[in-house]
């Protein structure tokens, strides 16, 4: 098989992130315990239609404000709510490396609030060709149409694609469209997944 497209999540694979950070951070503002934020939250489905872009930064803010009884400015929750995420996972040099031989994109479950801050943050994004973000498709892994729009943007068939995300649902429902998908686990386990494919 001979592959023209290298496609990422983001993240835990190109960068760690911990939701527990921001909801130590929401405690000190608010009446609930870190550990029954997240319990809060479920019940409110925000995740998922901030996610698919269903919602705006401000709506997604002053909903989750009253959601918790925050007392909390903007500007303020926002960087709260990117202190989630942490080191980077990959070198940059593999990404700069595969950039010049393939096309290489970006698909991730994110928001407008997070995938702004990552990209002024991390500068290993700046070797992507091409961004699939859910917020913008309107569509979140595992649902088709996100990979479908990835196959697109990548401008080959679904199997000249190599798809690599931490979670086993999003690598399987890259492969029932017929993309050759693994489950990350780390730098070193990716980097032999693509030399055996001759990628690398």
């Amino acid at each position: 098989m001979i592959y023209k497209a290298i496609i990422f999540d983001l993240g835990k694979v190109l960068v760690h992130f911990d939701f527990k950070r921001v909801y130590q951070r929401l405690e000190s503002i608010c009446p609930h315990a870190a550990t029954e934020i997240p319990r809060v939250l479920s019940t409110t489905g925000l995740a998922q239609r901030f996610e698919s872009g269903q919602i705006e930064p401000a709506e997604f803010i002053a909903e989750i404000t009253r959601a918790l009884s925050l007392d909390v400015q903007p500007d303020e929750f926002c960087e709260m709510f990117n202190c989630i995420f942490t080191e980077t996972l990959v070198p940059e040099s593999l990404l700069e490396t595969l950039a010049a031989r393939y096309r290489v994109i970006l698909l991730s479950n994110t928001n407008a609030i997070h995938f702004p801050w990552i990209q002024q943050t991390y500068p290993l994004l700046r070797h992507f060709h091409d961004l699939v973000l859910s917020y913008e498709v309107q569509a979140m892994k595992p649902h088709p149409d996100i990979y479908r729009a990835a196959i697109g943007r990548a401008g080959c068939r679904p199997e000249e694609c190599f798809y690599t995300d931490d979670i086993a649902e999003f690598v399987e429902g890259a492969r029932a469209l017929g993309i050759d998908a693994v489950q990350f686990e780390n730098a070193e386990q990716l980097e032999r997944e693509l030399r055996t494919r001759g990628i690398l």
